[in-house]
């Protein structure tokens, strides 16, 4: 596997500026082989995510996005084995598998799911868990550009909060087109068709998510479960919370949910994307080193809205904290004719809150968090007077079905255009772990039940 790059946006560090940047983006199209939920279908989502055979509901998910050119990542005769945390549980699986940004067919070999090993090792898993994906009866598949592939449904019990292991061989020389490169979750590459070893000797760690964009569950209960889509960017992606913890806010939600009493299960499916814009798509200025990692940033939240949001499966709501790019990018990653002001922001939101209630969704507003003294160079008097009127709109338009007060929750009482110390990563833009459990909490849970 050819090593990526190591470049970083803002601070010169990589992997840690790019994580760092956060925004919005939006759907793609829905093409070939999409879900009955599908926006390309023309229908709401079904409720409960009905489909033959039973109700799903995602229970983990992830966007996917393109690659820049300076990115060769490229994988022959490798397995990939990739591990995901589940927010429901279920009797039976289906994998979403994606080639959404390839320009050429990519090729499965085989693929494999299990539960992860509990003696702790991150690669090893349980193999009395070991199941096949099959794709129409086939144990490899063939997946056109531009389209993703859902497997067949598989018997596998699981429960809430545990660890599934989704291992993946590509026979052909395949580039890492199709990618979510803030996994914050360690994941493993070894040499050869290893997808059925309960170890596998690991030639690569990488914190990306390739090709593997959903899973979903069925417990045969019609009515009895429905997912909420936390739709957002960096600060939902995860950005700055401990790897491989689990600890981006939708995954402390999705705990508090399930213990949450009553017969009712709601799936969190995170469908955040570092450097997330709601009004535009990566536009780095030319040959700025912007163009090394910009890709990564996923197009915009009103473009990738059918995708990401409305074809998942069983969602009955969507919660939305996105906005902090859009005011601090242009100038820094983007070019200054792309700034916007608060109405252009507002605008933007009245236009998702219109696509999710064409679907039958609830869908919540979140508040920009403060961002006074960031590191990213993204604060202004001028940003924070946008952010302000963002916030009261948000906050007293009653144009949202519910409101999610995250500025509120974290930010310092001594000085509210800021985060409180506690919350604070340490670069003033992002939560740290606490601060990601201080959002979850923040969520009235009445609005997802």
């Amino acid at each position: 596997m050819t090593a990526r790059p190591t470049w970083s946006p803002v601070r010169g560090r990589a992997r840690r500026a790019g994580r760092h940047l956060l925004g919005l983006l939006a759907g793609a199209l829905l093409l070939a082989m999409v879900p009955a939920t599908s926006a390309l279908a023309g229908a709401p989502p079904a409720p409960d995510g009905h489909a033959a055979g039973g109700a799903w509901t995602g229970t983990w998910s992830t966007t996917p996005t393109a690659v820049p050119a300076s990115d060769t990542t490229a994988f022959e005769n490798q397995t990939i084995r990739q591990t995901v945390r589940t927010s429901i549980g279920g009797d039976r699986i289906r994998v979403r598998l994606s080639n959404e940004f390839g320009d050429r067919p990519l090729v499965i070999g085989e693929a494999r799911v299990a539960h992860r090993a509990h003696d702790g090792t991150a690669s090893r898993i349980d193999p009395r868990t070991d199941r096949p994906l099959t794709f129409g009866g086939r144990t490899s598949v063939t997946i056109p550009a531009g389209a993703p592939a859902v497997s067949d449904p598989i018997p596998l019990r699981v429960s809430a909060g545990s660890d599934l292991v989704v291992s993946i061989h590509l026979p052909e020389r395949t580039r890492g087109s199709t990618v979510h490169a803030f996994a914050f979750q360690h994941n493993y590459v070894a040499s050869g068709n290893v997808t059925g070893r309960t170890d596998i000797d690991a030639s690569a760690t990488v914190d990306r998510w390739y090709f593997l964009t959903g899973v979903s569950v069925s417990s045969g209960r019609p009515g009895r479960s429905s997912a909420v889509v936390a739709f957002g960017d960096s600060i939902t992606d995860g950005s700055d919370t401990d790897v491989n913890a689990n600890h981006r806010w939708p995954d402390f939600l999705a705990r508090r949910l399930e213990a949450a009493p009553g017969p009712y299960t709601v799936g969190v499916l995170n469908q955040g994307i570092s450097g997330n814009r709601l009004l535009h798509d990566p536009n780095p200025p030319a040959g700025s080193d912007a163009e090394n990692f910009a890709a990564y940033f996923g197009q915009s939240a009103l473009r990738r809205f059918d995708r990401d949001v409305a074809a998942q499966p069983g969602v009955r709501h969507v919660l939305v904290l996105l906005g902090v790019n859009d005011l601090g990018h242009p100038g820094t990653v983007a070019p200054p004719s792309e700034k916007v002001s608060a109405a252009d922001l507002i605008d933007g939101h009245r236009r998702l809150i219109a696509r999710a209630h064409e679907r039958g969704l609830k869908v919540h507003g979140g508040t920009i968090l403060p961002f006074k003294n960031d590191t990213f160079g993204f604060y202004s008097p001028e940003n924070e007077a946008a952010r302000q009127a963002v916030n009261h709109w948000i906050r007293t338009s009653g144009e949202y079905d519910g409101v999610v007060d995250f500025d509120k929750a974290l930010r310092d009482p001594a000085d509210p255009q800021r985060l409180l110390a506690r919350y604070d990563s340490g670069d003033h833009l992002h939560p740290g772990d606490a601060g990601a459990e201080a959002m979850a909490a923040a969520v009235p849970l009445h609005l997802l039940r």
